[in-house]
């Protein structure tokens, strides 16, 4: 086997491993088993489990960033066109990249600053800031708070996109059609200028 072949196989190796026992339950020893190799390939290639998580990690986000990407060139300027194909971008991501998908929604690794579900919600949400930006001037309301909105937005589709991963109860263009439901008729009513209907106690 050549050496990226054998890089290629430790990263799929791995990837398997952090989906079913995340970082923590990995050990270095586990993955040279499964890989049929000894310890010292594994830090000759990534430098120890946490290199070969990072490669893992990274390649998970480019792939899962890329989808996302393609979808939302194809709608560019048409607002519910955005929704429903980040939703099915992502959905579609699960759906095919279980393992992918496990991997990022866990706790990153101490002292790993990216890679987390976190920094991956902000990094999809910064692709879609600049096109709700626009539909908000269009709407007359703040372009400002498009970033805030971009947020809710993406994380309102990852989160139930992990329930329905674990149920799939049901079909997923029907869980892209309720996110969208929610979301664009949420936005269609929204106030120019929102404000606490009630006042808290201090």
């Amino acid at each position: 086997m050549t050496g990226p072949q054998r890089r290629q196989q430790l990263i799929e190796v791995g990837r398997g491993l952090f989906a079913e026992k995340g970082f923590e339950g990995t050990s270095v020893e586990e993955i040279s088993l499964s890989a049929g190799v000894s310890k010292p390939v594994i830090y000759e290639h990534f430098g120890g489990k946490e290199g070969l998580y990072a490669v893992v990690v990274d390649r998970e986000i480019q792939a899962l960033l890329g989808q996302i990407t393609t979808a939302l060139q194809e709608h560019e300027g048409n607002a519910r066109g955005l929704l429903e194909a980040a939703a099915l971008a992502l959905l579609d991501y699960i759906e095919h990249s279980t393992d992918g998908f496990r991997i990022l929604v866990r706790d990153s690794p101490p002292g790993q600053a990216t890679g987390s579900f976190a920094s991956l919600i902000s990094d999809i949400a910064s692709q879609v800031e600049h096109i709700l930006a626009a539909e908000f001037k269009r709407r007359r309301l703040d372009p400002k708070t498009a970033p805030l909105y971009a947020q809710m937005l993406v994380g309102m589709v990852a989160i139930p996109g992990g329930w329905w991963l674990d149920s799939r109860r049901m079909k997923k263009d029907d869980v892209a059609a309720h996110l969208v439901n929610l979301a664009w008729n949420g936005l269609a009513g929204m106030e120019a200028k929102p404000t606490l209907r009630t006042r808290r106690k201090h």
